[in-house]
């Protein structure tokens, strides 16, 4: 044993490599991706430390090519699904006794490890199996992932340092900062490597045990992500790894009296799903269950006459069509003044043309396929509805026939109701609608009132009456709200992330608000000279 007031070590936001041409960390990654797709990966399940290779399998392709088989995912079924709770169940008691430093050093190990020789490695994953270009993938997969492991371990530590302030003499007040009562269950996107690693490894942070569910679109990345947590030291059985279709793992594990959370970020329908299914398991549950989810988003950039021109279209270009739309926090809808309406839009146009569509490993490259043929006959349709029913400015076509390809594509709409204004699309398709100068307070209603989400939006003024106006009307409207800036790109330890309404629960990924929900507090007294009578004072 040890003994000591430990203190972890101070995080700062890891630097963004910028893989210029001749750079080492270019010759190595390009060699990491060379090496990822001349491979076909076996991906199990790995369910109390074993990985299970269960025979019933789906192919994983490559967005760009999608006749690239990179990985064979082999499915877990009931019988799967009902171990990995019970591995949950049977590495909880030594997981929560654990201190929490040595629970910590763990996840500061996985951050330094990739910072190291595994970041060409997820990296590469995430390029290949997600569409991401080598930018995007840095910062999502290295950058931000090592920031989530370094700044939760330290707010966890100053969480735990939350005590009573009061003890009365004689008396000593302490809380005992819990995990929660049961398993939590992790369901993550195919977006964010990032974020898929964060579900698991947040609460499992607190002492808690995970069933984790990856989205089978970016199960590579995931895969590889597993395996370094694996290097990292974390115990068999605290994070139990299934792949599923979406209610073949989520029916049998909500059913689970021990469910004491979900973590979970994707679409808007299945959270709410989710949620209905918990309301109904109510009587069965130990504990009721912990609801953390960041779903969908409809988000906006609103111009103010006094905006500038220029560095608008940049946040439009950049917040609308970087990872091909594919954030919850792109910018979908845009609202800008008659008076500027013409030079953004030819600049946007200028700069999306110059863009290059195609395949991630060609490095000039800024916009790569959607992840799969789902999404991308949606955007068709959208596209569709678009060039019918909009004014086309740019794009407005789609090619599926070698990568899931579809060009980003800028509407002007006369409806400030049409559908592309209110409906997420999740793919680089933007919509924009053209307003009376004079009518900012209306604009600013508009924006409110149009679409049920509320995750980001971006106001654009010099005039700082215009800034304070749209800060207070739009107070509800985004959950990460930017000043003169794109609605992307939060930073963990710097713009905590999250949104309301039909966009989630708020629970601010990448700050300590997010790990108290991983915690159930226990208020200890303890007093050192109980009273010997049952009389007070008052009683004479």
């Amino acid at each position: 044993m040890s003994a000591g007031s430990f203190r972890i070590p101070s995080p700062s936001n890891e630097p963004v490599k910028g893989y210029a041409p001749g750079s080492a960390e270019r010759a190595t990654l390009s060699a990491a991706v060379t090496a990822a797709a001349g491979e076909v990966v076996e991906i199990p399940c790995v369910i109390g430390g074993e990985r299970v290779f269960t025979g019933n399998t789906v192919a994983v392709t490559m967005p760009c090519d999608h006749g690239h088989v990179l990985a064979n995912v082999h499915l877990a079924g009931p019988t799967e699904v009902a171990r990995a709770a019970d591995a949950a169940e049977a590495a909880r008691a030594d997981w929560a006794a654990l201190p929490y430093h040595q629970r910590a050093a763990i996840l500061l190990r996985a951050a330094t490890l990739l910072r190291g020789g595994w970041r060409a490695t997820l990296n590469a994953a995430t390029m290949l199996g997600q569409a991401k270009t080598s930018h995007q993938a840095e910062i999502d997969a290295s950058c931000e992932l090592i920031d989530f492991w370094n700044f939760n371990a330290k707010y966890g530590e100053q969480i735990l340092e939350e005590q009573p302030p009061v003890s009365p003499p004689g008396v000593w007040n302490r809380l005992d900062h819990r995990p929660l009562d049961g398993f939590v269950f992790a369901i993550s996107p195919f977006n964010f490597t990032s974020i898929a690693l964060n579900l698991p490894t947040a609460p499992a942070l607190m002492g808690n045990t995970v069933v984790w569910k990856p989205s089978l679109t970016s199960s590579l990345a995931c895969w590889r992500g597993f395996e370094l947590l694996e290097a990292a030291g974390f115990p068999a059985g605290v994070i139990n790894l299934v792949h599923g279709h979406g209610a073949d793992v989520g029916d049998p594990i909500l059913a689970r009296p021990e469910l004491a959370g979900i973590h979970f970020t994707g679409s808007t329908p299945t959270f709410q799903h989710l949620w209905a299914t918990v309301g109904n398991n109510l009587s069965r549950y130990r504990a009721y269950p912990r609801l953390v989810g960041e779903t969908g988003g409809k988000d906006f950039i609103v111009a103010h006459a006094s905006a500038d021109a220029e560095q608008l279209a940049v946040a439009i270009a950049r917040g609308g069509f970087e990872f091909q739309g594919q954030k919850c926090s792109a910018a979908s809808r845009i609202y800008v003044p008659r008076s500027l309406w013409g030079e953004v839009s030819e600049r946007v146009t200028a700069m999306v043309g110059e863009m290059k569509v195609g395949d991630v490993r060609d490095w000039s490259t800024f916009i790569g396929a959607v992840i799969d043929e789902r999404a991308f006959r949606k955007h068709e349709q959208y596209q569709q509805l678009g060039n019918s029913s909009a004014e086309c400015l740019f794009g407005g076509s789609s090619d599926g026939s070698r990568g899931w390809f579809v060009q980003p594509s800028l509407y002007r709409v006369d409806d400030p109701k049409h559908r592309l204004m209110r409906e997420e699309i999740f793919g680089p398709i933007v919509a924009a609608y053209v307003y009376d100068d004079d009518d900012w307070a209306g604009t600013l209603d508009l924006v409110d009132g149009t679409s049920p989400y509320a995750l980001t939006g971006a106001v654009w003024a010099r005039d700082r009456y215009a800034v304070e106006q749209a800060l207070e009307r739009l107070r509800f409207s985004a959950g990460n709200f930017y000043i003169n800036d794109k609605p992307t790109g939060a930073v963990v330890g710097q713009q905590p992330f999250g949104g309301g309404r039909a966009s989630g629960t708020n629970d601010k990924a990448g700050s300590a608000l997010n790990l108290l929900r991983w915690t159930s507090p226990r208020a200890i007294k303890e007093t050192f000279d109980a009273p010997r009578g049952w009389r007070y004072p008052f009683l004479g």
